[in-house]
């Protein structure tokens, strides 16, 4: 099913880790978790600049809504924003996912890749 809004229906790379990121962790999606999904799945922890750029993105997008959670002491008052994808960024997930299982047949043989 395509999406409603083409031109912001495109999951960058790190986009899409992100969403994928935001699902595993769950209810207790803030940036601290997220960014230590990224990095225990990949190897590779993001700068706090990347992800919190790239968290407001995807909120601007609609592919996640986020909540203030209660403020705390520790925070200076603040309390964290956690995330969740919310439906349209399921749908974009899914779509990105289709469109690379569609086009990838025959690729392993021409970049060389045993599998």
């Amino acid at each position: 099913m395509p999406l409603s809004r083409p031109a912001a229906s495109i999951v960058g790379r790190f986009e899409h880790l992100v969403l994928l990121a935001v699902l595993y962790v769950g209810d207790d999606a803030y940036a601290v978790p997220i960014a230590d999904e990224i990095e225990r799945r990949t190897g590779a922890r993001p700068s706090r600049g990347a992800l919190y750029t790239t968290l407001a993105r995807l909120e601007d997008k609609g592919f996640l809504a986020s909540t203030r959670g209660e403020p705390t002491p520790i925070r200076g008052g603040k309390g964290k924003r956690y995330y969740r994808v919310s439906a349209y960024g399921r749908r974009a997930l899914r779509q990105a996912r289709n469109d690379l299982v569609t086009v990838w047949p025959g690729l392993s043989r021409i970049l060389g890749d045993a599998r």
